[in-house]
C-alpha cells in the first residue's frame, strides 16, 4: 500500500459523477480508495480497534483492490453510497444486519479524525431538512417565498387563498411505486379546493409561486462558486431536461457571500442551491440540496467543477 495519504470515495457502483472527480485526483497522483458500503461482506471489508493503541482508534477498509488506513485518510467525498438491503434474508434479519452495517461501518468512518469531508453525512442528514433550510436562508438576508408547512387542511386553505398562486412541494424526496409504476414528487400547482381531510395525515409543504423568468443552480465547492442559468419555462425544471437551456451567470456579491455563510453555518463545505430570479432580477431561495448533482452542467457550460472538487480533495488540510 502506498505511504501517501489517499482519499476516500464512498458511493455506488455507477455514478459518473465520482468517476469525474476520481479522475482529476488521478492527473494530480492523489491516491483514492473507492467503495460502495453495498459491497460489504464481498467486495469489502472493515476492521477497526479502539483503546489498544495510542491514536483513539486504529483500522482499514479493503476492497478487492485496495486498502485504506482509516487514520491516514487525506480526505472523504461522501457522494451516493447504497447501504446493503440484505434482501436474501428473512425481513427481521435484513433489519438487523442493514442496521449493524450502518451503525458498524458507517461509525468506524464517521469516527475517523479526517482533516475534510466533502460532506460529513451527518451534517447532509441535517441539512437536509426543508425547514431548517427555510429558517436559516431567512436570517441570512435571503429573499424566501411566503411559505407553509402544516397538516391542519384549515391552514392549508386559508394560506392558498390568501396568496393565491401556491404550490405544493414534497419535504423529502423519497423514490417509491404506487401500482408499480414509479412516482416523483414534482412542485405543482395546487389550489384551496384540492386540500381534503388527507392532508391531516403528514405535515404538507405549500408555497407561494415566484413569478420568475428563469432558474439558477449554483454550486459551491470550497471557495468556487459556479452559477448556472437554466431556461425553460417550466415551473420545476427537473420535468424535461431536454427542454433546456444554460448560460454562465454571475451571482451578486451580497447573494453570493450569503450562501457561502450558509454553507459554513452547516458546516458543509459544498452544496448545491436553486434559486429563481423574477422579473425584477431579484434572487428568490428555492432550496439548499446538500449532496446534488451537477456533472451534467459540467458538460453542458464546460464550467471546472470536477478540477474543484479535486482541488479541495487534494489539499493536505481543508484550509490550504
Amino acid at each position: 500500500m502506498t505511504e501517501e495519504r489517499p482519499v476516500l470515495v464512498v458511493t455506488e457502483a455507477d455514478d459518473l459523477t465520482a468517476d469525474m472527480v476520481i479522475t482529476e485526483l488521478n492527473r494530480r497522483n492523489v491516491p483514492v480508495v473507492r467503495f460502495d458500503p453495498a459491497d460489504i461482506g464481498t467486495d469489502l471489508t472493515v476492521s477497526v480497534r479502539f483503546g489498544t493503541c495510542p491514536p483513539s482508534m486504529a483500522g482499514q477498509v479493503h476492497t478487492s483492490s485496495r486498502t485504506a488506513d482509516l487514520t491516514r485518510v487525506r480526505a472523504v467525498y461522501w457522494r451516493r453510497p447504497e447501504w446493503p438491503a440484505f434482501s436474501h434474508l428473512a425481513p427481521g434479519d435484513a433489519r438487523f444486519a442493514a442496521a449493524q452495517v450502518r451503525f458498524g461501518l458507517g461509525g468506524s468512518l464517521y469516527a475517523m479524525d479526517c482533516p475534510l469531508w466533502v460532506n460529513h453525512p451527518l451534517l447532509i442528514a441535517a441539512a437536509d431538512y426543508k425547514p431548517v433550510q427555510l429558517a436559516l436562508a431567512q436570517r441570512l438576508g435571503l429573499a424566501v417565498p411566503p411559505t407553509l408547512v402544516t397538516n391542519d387542511p384549515d391552514e392549508a386553505r386559508e394560506f392558498i387563498t390568501s396568496e393565491r398562486d401556491v404550490i405544493f412541494k414534497t419535504l423529502r424526496w423519497t423514490p417509491y411505486t404506487r401500482n408499480g409504476v414509479p412516482v416523483t414528487g414534482w412542485a405543482d400547482p395546487v389550489s384551496a379546493d384540492e386540500i381534503d381531510e388527507s392532508v391531516r395525515v403528514t405535515p404538507h409543504l405549500f408555497q407561494t409561486r415566484v413569478d420568475k423568468v428563469a432558474d439558477l443552480r449554483v454550486l459551491i465547492v470550497g471557495r468556487h462558486t459556479f452559477a448556472v442559468r437554466i431556461d425553460s419555462g417550466l415551473l420545476d425544471w427537473r420535468r424535461d431536461y431536454e427542454a433546456l437551456t444554460y448560460t454562465v451567470e454571475h451571482l451578486p456579491d451580497r447573494v453570493s457571500k450569503a450562501l457561502h455563510r450558509y454553507l459554513e453555518r452547516l458546516g458543509l463545505v459544498s452544496g448545491s442551491f436553486d434559486l429563481a430570479v423574477d422579473r425584477a432580477g431579484k434572487h428568490w431561495w428555492l432550496e439548499l440540496n446538500p449532496n446534488g448533482q451537477w456533472a451534467w452542467l459540467e458538460t453542458e457550460t464546460g464550467l471546472p467543477m470536477s478540477a474543484a472538487f479535486a482541488d479541495l480533495l487534494s489539499k493536505e488540510t481543508p484550509h490550504e
